[in-house]
């Protein structure tokens, strides 16, 4: 099968980095990161049907198939919120391409379980989402980012800067919403998460509204992984908590 040509811009020199970004918003989320690390190679990609990329039928293993046709075959994968979904999936499924994997706001199972204690995303929000995006496209995109920035004290400026950079490419394709919101709330990777074998770093916000803090004391504690925990950030700690973000990420990336 002919893979789907995905929108992937590449910024810099050196170590390949593949950095995919969360639903709703593109890769344009992550543009400050370059000037701030400017010893790697970025490969920003917009995942399918999001940016500048076309959609892609399937579910998430197609969409991973496309993306592993579009970046470097050997990369350290960045993935945040259902990109760091994406990014777990790709360490797991194509460990010869993941060199080392690190997830930004990221659960392996999105979806609140309540029968197994799993804390997560109440079942009904990602329903209303749903239905919302079938009435008010704009909207729902909308009331996600502010949810993303809820709990950042630099909440108003987060969300506009999200804003700015996400409005600068083309609306995300409805189908690509719907999957992704499919996948937040269907995959689940718990039980596999002790089979990555290449160094993780998991980085997290304490004031997350999306992913509850819970979620981390639950992790599997592996010799390769790493949790850095920062107390003052919500969903999106590379745009609230920038210096904090890159210094963590920055003498991880230094061990490769």
């Amino acid at each position: 099968m002919t893979q789907t040509k995905l929108h992937v811009k590449s910024v810099g020199q050196g170590l390949d980095v593949v950095m995919l970004h969360g639903w709703g918003v593109n890769g344009a989320v992550f543009t400050a990161l370059p000037d701030l690390l400017p010893q790697y190679r970025f490969h920003f990609v917009d995942l399918p049907g999001f940016g500048e990329s076309h959609v892609v039928a399937g579910d998430i293993n197609d969409w991973l198939a496309s993306i592993i046709a579009n970046v470097p075959k050997s990369a350290i994968w960045i993935g945040w919120s259902l990109g760091g979904l994406v990014a777990t999936l790709a360490a797991l499924k194509y460990p010869q391409h993941v060199t080392a994997l690190c997830t930004i706001s990221s659960s392996p199972c999105f979806m609140a379980r309540e029968e197994e204690s799993w804390p997560g995303i109440p079942p009904n929000v990602l329903v209303q989402f749903a239905t919302q995006l079938t009435q008010d496209l704009d909207k729902t995109i909308e009331r996600f980012l502010a949810i993303q920035a809820m709990g950042s004290q630099t909440v108003k400026g987060d969300i506009k800067q999200l804003r700015e950079w996400v409005l600068a490419k083309p609306q995300p394709q409805f189908t690509a919403l719907d999957q992704g919101l499919d996948m937040l709330a269907r995959v689940d990777l718990r039980n596999q998460l002790p089979l990555i074998k290449q160094p993780w770093l998991r980085i997290w916000g304490k004031l997350d509204g999306l992913v509850p803090r819970r979620v981390i004391k639950l992790m599997p504690n592996l010799s390769n992984s790493e949790d850095v925990i920062l107390p003052k950030a919500s969903h999106a700690p590379f745009i609230s908590h920038t210096d904090d973000f890159v210094t963590a990420l920055d003498g991880w990336l230094k061990k490769r």
